[in-house]
């Protein structure tokens, strides 16, 4: 083992999570820490991890984007061609996890995932710069490529094409919504006795809180 990576170590002393002043709700709890999340400046604070079950069975996972949460779950976009688009159609259960070291804080999610409208896509697709629009275009997300000159020469055609604007949403781009089944809160504290509240969803659409031992 090596000793340098062994010998680090943080004792966290920021902050505590309790089953009296956390929420019902685990969507309101999540809330809540994002909004403070949001006002301590934490640089991309909407990166996840985005943990998929691989097509012949092993996990996968890569950082992906929030982009937005209601009560019904999280949204994020991608390539539907993907890797993991492609997961995701073979296997709708996933996990999420953000880790917010700022803050000592990291929220896992696991729960089933599904396509958003068309409608929804499209708004946000063209939210997005003109390069990111375009570029959904341009990149065969996963697949492989020559070289890099190959994926410029794609942009440059697509910036010629579309270099009057009004780029169209791709029919391979879109977003997902992650519905959460369980919800885990877990704030770091001092002597690795950190604080963990579990979230579980019930069959009547209630949640059951409880605590779980570090």
């Amino acid at each position: 083992m090596n000793k340098d990576i062994a010998s680090i170590r943080r004792d966290y002393q920021m902050a505590s999570l309790d089953e009296v002043s956390s929420a019902a709700n685990p969507m309101d709890q999540f809330e809540h820490w994002w909004e403070e999340a949001i006002q301590s400046n934490i640089d991309e604070v909407n990166a996840f991890t985005l943990a998929t079950i691989g097509l012949h069975g092993a996990p996968a996972a890569r950082v992906v984007l929030l982009k937005g949460f209601t009560p019904a779950g999280f949204v994020f976009f991608t390539n539907y061609d993907s890797h993991k688009g492609k997961e995701i159609a073979a296997n709708p259960n996933v996990a999420m996890n953000f880790f917010w070291k700022e803050l000592e804080r990291q929220v896992r999610i696991t729960g089933t995932i599904k396509k958003i409208s068309t409608e929804e896509s499209e708004q946000y697709f063209h939210s997005r710069p003109i390069g990111s629009q375009i570029g959904a275009w341009s990149s065969p997300q996963s697949q492989v490529i020559p070289n890099r000159a190959h994926l410029e020469n794609l942009m440059n055609d697509n910036v010629e094409k579309y270099k009057e604007g009004n780029v169209p949403l791709p029919p391979h781009w879109g977003g997902y919504m992650v519905h959460p089944t369980s919800i885990e809160f877990w704030q770091g504290r001092s002597s690795r006795l950190h604080d963990r509240l579990h979230y579980t969803l019930n069959d009547n659409h209630s949640w059951t809180k409880v605590r779980l031992a570090p």
